[in-house]
């Protein structure tokens, strides 16, 4: 019986936790689901709840329609956020793994980032430093996350083509991030690695952790 649960646990044929939880740190249902979500005490990964707000949309005051955005402009705008956050992460909390956000529409998933440290302890760290505050007027809800492995939790047809489902997926989109910010954020990163390595080390390579941080 035990070894049938522990081969279930987080699978659909899990009637107890939720699985959307635990693949993705947010569900649908939110706390209606009928299934438990188990939310951790420690983590590598925090999860900022709706935290990047996209450019509203503009609608044609003569017919109603939206009027197309410029791509380049929404681009610059989700990167100065990345920016932002990057630079911010790294100061109060340490050293990335990952940093992830979600283009979703569905109330659940829409603007939430996912920063996955090296450590529990520099994720512990930037939680607390994040309590209370705010960023672009909004509170920051921040809380641990079950998700430390995005492999799962990735729609594989957004990243192949063009997903059917659309926006409202119930797995990842993930917005991606132009190779001239990732040099930008790898400079940086190397510098201050190289005052930092003789105080600290992680266990994972410096290069390799940047470009899974930042990868398209």
């Amino acid at each position: 019986m035990a070894q049938h649960l522990a081969k279930i646990f987080g699978t659909e044929e899990d009637k107890v936790n939720c699985p959307f939880y635990l693949k993705m740190g947010a569900c649908r249902h939110g706390d209606r689901c009928s299934r438990i979500h188990n939310r951790p005490v420690l983590s590598q990964t925090i999860l900022l709840q709706n935290m990047y707000v996209a450019p509203p949309q503009i609608f044609d005051p003569q017919t109603g329609n939206p009027v197309p955005q410029d791509e380049d402009m929404l681009q610059d705008h989700f990167e100065e956020f990345y920016e932002d956050i990057f630079e911010e992460l790294t100061n109060i909390g340490g050293e990335l793994e990952q940093l992830r956000v979600c283009e979703n529409l569905s109330d659940h998933l829409t603007g939430n980032v996912y920063a996955k440290f090296c450590e529990e302890e520099d994720a512990e760290r930037a939680l607390k430093a994040l309590m209370g505050r705010f960023y672009a007027g909004r509170p920051i809800l921040a809380q641990f996350c079950p998700v430390t492995d995005f492999k799962d939790a990735r729609c594989r047809q957004f990243e192949e083509a063009v997903c059917g489902r659309g926006g409202y997926c119930n797995f990842m989109h993930l917005k991606k991030v132009s190779s001239r910010l990732q040099r930008r954020l790898m400079g940086r990163y190397e510098d201050r690695y190289d005052r930092r390595h003789r105080r600290r080390t992680c266990s994972c390579r410096l290069m390799g952790r940047m470009a899974t941080t930042i990868s398209t």
